[in-house]
């Protein structure tokens, strides 16, 4: 018998995200190496639809929508150079040894390239209505479409947020895919 095609949705518990590398046209994405986005608090979807209506003989007579964009809003609880890297661009640099250790996180003009990656969300073991399961949902071409919003509070925690705007994979044509497991899995 299938799952059901249907569930509560309850909380998040792990977000990664992986550099696309390739994506040709006939053919198979590639991913480069998986990064947790660390204390990630919120993965919200939203989208964009264009509606169309033709009209004539003082009436309506078709409408016609489609899907024009899908976009991701982040938050997550601690800063990640490497996230930062794989979203924005720049490079990492660390030196030192211990006890005078320092990773650098340098954004140039020539670095800033906001290359395309892959995020995937999942919510906790019992997240959904399956028991024992869990709901991934994998947004599969994404650019970043604001800068990161990053900085400090006053006496307060800084929560770190990014947008991202997603595209269909030259590959397969895939935006987001949402999988409803039986059995909880990590993110791989």
């Amino acid at each position: 018998m299938p799952l059901q095609r249907f569930t509560r949705v309850y909380g998040i518990q792990d977000a990664k995200i992986s550099p696309l590398t390739a994506d040709p046209a006939s053919g198979t994405p590639t991913y480069g190496a998986v990064i947790d986005v660390p204390g990630i608090k919120s993965f919200e979807i939203s989208g964009e639809i264009e509606v169309k209506t033709l009209r004539g003989d003082n009436t309506k007579l078709a409408t016609n929508s489609a899907v024009t964009n899908i976009q991701v809003a982040i938050t997550h609880a601690k800063l990640s150079l490497d996230v930062l890297t794989a979203i924005l661009g720049g490079t990492v640099t660390d030196t030192g040894t211990t006890p005078a250790q320092k990773s650098v996180w340098d954004l140039t003009g020539d670095t800033a390239t906001m290359p395309p990656f892959k995020l995937e969300g999942v919510t906790p073991p019992n997240g959904v209505d399956i028991v024992g399961g869990d709901m991934h949902v994998s947004l599969h071409k994404l650019t970043l479409s604001a800068f990161p919003d990053l900085g400090f509070a006053e006496e307060d925690y800084r929560i770190a947020s990014f947008t991202a705007d997603a595209d269909p994979l030259l590959s397969n044509k895939k935006w987001i895919s949402i999988a409803l497991n039986e059995t909880a899995a990590a993110i791989v």
